[in-house]
């Protein structure tokens, strides 16, 4: 089975269950001669992995990513191997599988999963851990995302945060330090806040509940220019990405739904100069095309589906039943989707900026 995204330069195809021996995928449409190192691939998945404080799953899996093809095997002295041109082929080996703890779902539709449209699509599911539904899939598209990132070089630089998480929020006006957002177990770049998410969300764990929340990506370094000004706007490219990703329900592009209680003059970013003006409602993005300016965007997660609380639902005959559900899950994704968000920005601004090599080869 494959997922498949970005379909004009860059095609990422991701394949295996969260319950087999592997997932992996493929990665088409690099050119040649993109250093690529792996400790940044690494890097990033370990943001991702489970296993972390009181919000992720128990799952330990080390994530380790193995480059099947795609890179020259010549290493240089500052670990980088040069791409080849041709797909880039990889494969995360699963070793912490519990299949067992699914056992009490194989006919029972979980609420708020996608257990029963999976079914209704293709006639049966794969029960044990959510299978394609799983966010364990994400994995590989941050090995994508990754090696996109390099494509895109240095100067752009992609951060997500945690803005919101069980109902705690960082204040609109807070200054964001992004180092103390990796640091900090919650993803949030104020430790205090931080502190007091982690907070809520053991209160919740305690109840058998989970949480959502709402991931900020601010992305520095996108020249103007890049996108398309119909249905590939750059926006759009944005929020097809981001709602892509397991729990998504929600993406803003700048000022985003506020602008809509807003009068012009109050939401328009008033030019100061060639590409500069004070305010960025636009998040960086007019007319589907990046102006040179921070590109801002918020992508809110809905709360995680599989919890230990007690819950109403029905089996395969429409029988009602009572499912409380066992095993190891997040209580909420946030801290571990900053690096999904991350990847996920950096697959479209690199198919961006190969788009405009075309039209511009100098870009």
């Amino acid at each position: 089975m494959s997922g498949n995204a970005f379909g004009q330069h860059l095609v990422l195809t991701t394949f295996g269950e969260s319950h087999g021996k592997a997932i992996g995928g493929i990665l088409d449409g690099m050119p040649s001669g993109v250093p690529v190192a792996l400790s940044v691939i690494q890097s990033a998945l370990d943001r991702r992995r489970p296993g972390h404080g009181v919000v992720a799953s128990a799952r330990k899996e080390s994530d380790s990513v193995e480059i099947l093809s795609g890179l020259h095997p010549d290493i240089d002295s500052s670990g980088r191997q040069l791409t080849l041109g041709t797909p880039i082929g990889f494969v995360i080996h699963n070793q912490d599988q519990a299949s067992k703890d699914y056992g009490n779902l194989s006919d029972v539709y979980r609420p708020g999963h996608a257990d029963y449209g999976y079914e209704m699509k293709y006639g049966l599911r794969d029960h044990r851990g959510g299978g394609r539904s799983s966010a364990r899939e994400t994995a590989c598209r941050v090995v994508g995302g990754a090696i996109a990132s390099q494509l895109l070089g240095s100067s752009v630089a992609i951060n997500a945060y945690v803005s919101r998480m069980a109902g705690v929020a960082l204040p609109d006006q807070a200054k964001v330090s992004l180092l103390d957002a990796r640091l900090h177990p919650s993803g949030c770049p104020d430790v205090a806040v931080g502190d007091a998410m982690l907070d809520a969300v053991a209160a919740l764990l305690e109840t058998g509940d989970s949480a959502g929340g709402v991931i900020t990506v601010v992305v520095k370094g996108v020249p103007a220019g890049w996108g398309e000004p119909v249905f590939n706007k750059l926006g759009a490219l944005i929020m097809h990405a981001m709602g892509s990703i397991n729990a998504v329900k929600g993406v803003e592009i700048g000022s985003g739904f506020a602008a809509a209680d807003r009068k012009g003059s109050e939401n328009n970013d008033a030019w100061t100069g060639l590409g500069e003006s004070k305010s960025n409602h636009a998040g960086g993005i007019i007319g589907g095309i990046s102006t040179g300016q921070d590109i801002l965007a918020r992508v809110a997660f809905k709360p995680v589906s599989s919890i230990a609380k007690a819950q109403n639902s029905v089996n395969r005959d429409g029988d009602a039943v009572k499912l409380s559900i066992v095993g190891r899950h997040d209580t909420a994704v946030l801290p571990r989707a900053c690096a999904i968000v991350e990847a996920m920005m950096a697959l479209v601004l690199a198919d961006c900026l190969l788009l405009q090599r075309i039209q511009d080869p100098s870009s």
